[in-house]
């Protein structure tokens, strides 16, 4: 910014235009949002000054598509909101940024200073509500002060455990001029430092990782935000490992490696001694590491950025404070040192072995179904012969999202995007927007496949739009069974409409049998697809694929009652603290 003080100086500059120089001065590149008064000429600005402006059709997506291009790229993009229900929209996105460790800058407008405490135009309490959804809450004082006020922002929100940060614009600011020398521009904060651990920490951690006659290595989505797929790759190699990937985790080391043990999930963590956890938390997603679900004597080996998070739920053998990327590669330092690795002829390998083939022929059985209406297995067995290895998998929804994630393969990291820690749905279209965004800029041959559960769809369907409107070429696919969990046919629905008043009688799961969602995407220009048998899902699928700047919409319609196969436990774990 140095240049535009120098023979500049004395030019006047708005509100809007600092806002927008501030940010690209900070290496934000993408703005997502829904303008209104007071932030218009915001994105306007930031249009002019190279941010690329993506305008949603709701500020909750808005804000689910600016944290995903945090986690995808590790900078923040920004989630541009208006004043009152437009910042309380965008909360959402903000929670669930923060549950997940993404870096995201949500700017709200806000009611003219000299309205406060009048009952302005949309008047809400905005920095103080943000500070329970965020790391950072906060309204420069001033216009000179907006520069500091984001670089602080933007530096907190990617420092230690990344989060949501909030900065308040009041409706005045927007316009109002400022000479440009008055105004307190700062540089691009440096990027987050790595620390690493203790030597003391590692050797332990070692020792521990040494004695396991059944160790087990759990890969979080941490890893893959911090870019630590080489040495985690390494030290499965190295070591001769078992490793299981949480949802987001998938793809850190490819989920076809032999030591995938994805396929034996429930029998891996439930006898495993020796657990190393890499950028994953001890939490719902696995179970918060108790009984039944893990050995009671379970050593726990944790590695984390965040010192709050060591010793949560599980007191652990050994703790490991710094960055994924170079606590691992410490550890794969000094194991260098000595020739230890894992046998591949034990009889952990060997039962986990035996569990990967029984849970595989399961579901090839359930796969190989050719009865319709197809069942989830089905689908994904003809979704996952066609898609690309490279393709950004996006997914929600009950069943469809944790089917899918046993059936869907990974091949690279940072390819898969899901419900996540908070397990919120409704990110899937804002998710996919934003990774069809962020692929555009890095190759034009990757794609970005949306696949939702009926009910999911609904809760972001218009965002569709977006997608035609910025010619991006995701592929949806809708894995329809009438409702949430499960539904009816049409037949039994009919029966139903008959016998009395919808609200009186159908079943709070249920929703309207074959509905044709193909025809919101179509209703906007972009291909639209009602799909009943396999051969019909591989034809749309074809086509779908073969197109390279129009969206698509695959509408599956499988069986109401089709389920998961049977389950050692139930999916969700009850604490009984």
């Amino acid at each position: 910014m140095a240049s535009q003080q120098g023979s500049n100086a004395e030019e006047p500059v708005s509100g809007a235009q600092i806002i927008a120089e501030s940010l690209v001065a900070q290496n934000v590149k993408y703005m997502f949002g829904i303008v209104g008064i007071p932030v218009i000429e915001v994105a306007i600005a930031a249009q002019a000054a190279g941010i690329k402006y993506v305008g949603m059709r709701n500020e909750q997506a808005a804000c689910y598509a600016a944290s995903a291009v945090g986690y995808l790229t590790g900078r923040p993009a920004v989630c541009l909101v208006v004043s009152g229900p437009g910042l309380i929209n965008a909360l959402s996105g903000m929670a669930n940024s923060n549950m997940n460790c993404w870096p995201v800058i949500v700017v709200g407008g806000s009611s003219d200073t000299n309205q406060e405490t009048m009952g302005a135009f949309q008047e809400f309490p905005q920095v103080e509500t943000c500070r329970l959804y965020s790391k950072f809450s906060a309204r420069p004082s001033n216009l000179e002060a907006i520069p500091i006020v984001i670089e602080k922002a933007v530096r907190s929100s990617m420092y230690g455990r990344p989060g949501a940060c909030y900065v308040d614009i009041p409706g005045d600011f927007v316009n109002r001029m400022v000479n440009r020398s008055d105004v307190k521009y700062t540089e691009s904060c440096l990027p987050p430092p790595i620390s690493l651990a203790d030597m003391s920490a590692v050797h332990k951690a070692l020792s521990v990782l040494k004695s396991a006659s059944q160790p087990l290595l759990i890969i979080g989505k941490g890893a893959a935000y911090c870019r630590a797929e080489n040495s985690v790759r390494r030290l499965v190699n190295q070591c001769g490992l078992p490793f299981l990937p949480t949802p987001m985790g998938k793809g850190v080391v490819p989920d076809d490696h032999p030591n995938c043990v994805a396929a034996a999930r429930s029998s891996a963590l439930r006898h495993a001694d020796v657990i190393l956890l890499l950028g994953a938390r001890l939490n719902w997603m696995l179970h918060f590491g108790h009984p039944p679900r893990f050995r009671p004597d379970v050593k726990i080996i944790q590695v984390d950025i965040c010192a709050e998070e060591l010793g949560n739920n599980v007191k652990p053998a050994a703790t490991l404070l710094g960055d994924i990327d170079a606590v691992t590669q410490q550890l794969l330092e000094h194991l260098g040192k000595t020739s230890w690795k894992y046998p591949s002829n034990t009889e952990w390998w060997k039962n986990l072995k035996e569990k990967i083939r029984t849970n595989e022929e399961s579901s090839k059985v359930l796969a190989s179904q050719a009865s319709l209406p197809m069942n989830y297995y089905t689908v994904f067995r003809h979704v996952k012969e066609l898609l690309p290895d490279n393709c950004i998998i996006v997914s929600e929804g009950a069943n469809t999202m944790d089917i899918g994630r046993t059936m869907l393969q990974n091949y690279n990291p940072r390819h898969r995007l899901d419900a996540g820690t908070f397990g919120t749905m409704g990110v899937g279209l804002g998710f996919a927007i934003a990774a069809a965004m962020v692929t555009k800029e890095q190759s034009n041959e990757q794609r970005v496949v949306c696949v939702e559960g009926d009910s999911a769809f609904g809760f972001s369907g218009m965002e569709v739009e977006t997608m035609c409107r910025y010619n991006l070429p995701i592929i949806v696919i809708v894995v329809n069974n009438n409702g949430i969990y499960s539904g009816f046919d049409e037949e039994t629905w009919k029966e139903m409409l008959e016998a009395g008043d919808p609200a009186s009688i159908a079943p709070p799961l249920s929703l309207i049998p074959n509905a044709h969602y193909e025809q919101v995407m179509t209703a906007f220009g972009g291909k639209g697809y009602f799909v009943r048998t396999p051969e019909e899902l591989q034809h749309a699928l074809k086509a779908s694929l073969s197109e390279k700047n129009v969206p698509s919409l695959i509408n599956v319609m499988i069986d109401p009652v089709s389920d998961r196969k049977k389950q050692d436990f139930p999916w969700l774990t009850r604490s009984n603290l």
